[in-house]
């Protein structure tokens, strides 16, 4: 045997690793344990096939196991390798912001299918949101407010990686509080747990996310009451309005929005036929 090798195959562990994280309850034990392997070693997950007949060394033995260990106490994959894959681009992520999740992909899809020339992203967390719209747009200059000095240190990173960073603002603020002028469009993915509904999360999210991007300690539909009424002030005429919310909640946001004044264009399910975004747009005149 080599020295520095442990003398079980890359295989091996995957194995051992995986049958351990499902005999304690982690869902998709296997992919996870996939990602985590593909980390240690400093390769991409699609190309850790042609490792896994390799012996492993004891720093990579190690780096995994550690891996693992965060893994089976529920430290989502994302948070353990420190990035996660979102339209098309990997983004830095931390435990200051939001994991993002594929269902917000949606609302960057229903973004991109109008013009836009100025953007503002309300609570931007991790910047996923933002950032991909400016990546796709290059002509197009954006805003993203976050509350947590943390996280607009991670998007500040994301728009620096992936070339956006000129073209992109991240101020402190709540909300529009100290925003000015006025946009094409503007979106949110904001906490709309409500605070009962908690509990009911998986740990990998009521415990290792940060808490204020989950839910506003209510009944999870203050931030769209916060983001309807200052739209009007802040969308240009015939502006649009984009918004992830929880299954559920359509008929809440709507009315809300509605009564704030803006038009409802319509309600957009994900692809499991859910609720997920709200799409809504200053009237004109």
């Amino acid at each position: 045997m080599t020295p520095g090798r442990v003398g079980r195959t890359v295989q091996d562990h995957i194995t051992k690793a995986a049958r351990t994280l499902a005999e304690q309850g982690i869902p998709n034990a296997a992919r996870d344990v996939r990602r985590l392997m593909a980390h240690a070693l400093g390769v991409e997950t699609d190309r850790l096939t042609l490792h896994l007949r390799d012996e492993m060394d004891e720093e990579t033995r190690a780096t995994f196991d550690q891996h693992v260990e965060s893994r089976s106490k529920r430290v989502p994959v994302s948070q353990i390798i420190g990035r996660r894959e979102f339209w098309g681009r990997r983004f830095r992520v931390t435990p200051d912001v939001l994991d993002p999740r594929p269902e917000t992909e949606l609302l960057v899809e229903l973004a991109l299918r109008a013009p836009f020339s100025r953007v503002l992203d309300l609570g931007t967390g991790s910047g996923c949101i933002i950032v991909s719209l400016l990546a796709e747009r290059a002509e197009t200059t954006g805003v993203g407010t976050d509350i947590s000095p943390e996280a607009t240190l991670v998007a500040g990173d994301n728009a620096a990686t992936h070339g956006v960073a000129d073209r992109l603002l991240l101020p402190l603020s709540e909300w529009y509080d100290d925003i000015g002028g006025r946009f094409d469009l503007i979106v949110s993915n904001p906490p709309y747990i409500a605070a009962k509904e908690m509990d009911d999360l998986a740990p990998e999210v009521r415990g290792q996310e940060p808490r204020i991007a989950l839910t506003d300690e209510a009944d999870g539909l203050t931030a769209y009451r916060r983001i309807a009424a200052g739209a009007l002030d802040h969308l240009k005429p015939d502006g649009r309005l984009l918004v992830e919310i929880g299954p559920t909640q359509a008929a809440d946001v709507r009315a809300i929005f509605e009564a704030a004044g803006l038009e409802v264009v319509a309600v957009h399910p994900d692809l499991d036929d859910r609720d997920r975004v709200v799409e809504a747009r200053a009237k004109q005149g």
